[in-house]
């Protein structure tokens, strides 16, 4: 067993782990430390794979400001964790819409095949250009438009946020 096989290994253990408590954990603060822990691991698993890119957006976005945005909602909300309150509320029906999620997931996978369509980017541009270049160049060229409408989407909800907290204020 070679050294990115063992690491592979070790890193996938504490990403299931890390998942486990998300959805076991009473105290929500621990649940979304644990989703921090997990989004690290997924940017690991890219790195493994020579996505550099991806691991950083990972990190940056999800594991920084998505989970200080959790974070602050979780303390906004005023969230109590109740450790003698036992819910069971319909456990039942999410076992049976996993499995049946699961089930069907496992049957693409296995009727699926991989598509041997030549791309324009092959490794070899990749590896001489690099991975961030390449993606900056077709997000502010071919996708300009969708990238202007996202950033319109979200200085509106800023926008919208601050009004309301205005509005909570007064």
């Amino acid at each position: 067993m070679d050294i990115s096989t063992i690491f592979f290994t070790i890193v996938s253990v504490v990403a299931v782990v890390s998942a486990l408590l998300v959805v076991t954990c009473k105290n929500p603060i621990n649940s979304a430390l644990s989703l921090i822990l997990t989004f690290f691991c997924l940017a690991t698993f890219y790195a493994m794979l020579e996505a550099p890119f991806m691991a950083a957006i990972q990190v940056i976005v999800y594991a920084g400001a998505i989970m200080v945005l959790i974070v602050f909602t979780i303390m906004l909300l005023n969230i109590r964790a109740d450790a003698n309150k036992k819910s069971f509320h319909n456990v039942p029906l999410g076992i049976v819409v996993g499995i049946i999620t699961l089930l069907t997931a496992g049957s693409f996978l296995a009727r699926g095949k991989v598509s041997d369509l030549p791309g324009q980017i092959t490794p070899n541009i990749i590896h001489q250009v690099g991975h961030t270049e390449l993606i900056g160049a077709v997000m502010f060229t071919e996708f300009i438009l969708p990238f202007e409408i996202t950033s319109i989407l979200l200085l509106a909800a800023i926008v919208g946020a601050v009004i309301l907290a205005k509005r909570n204020l007064s």
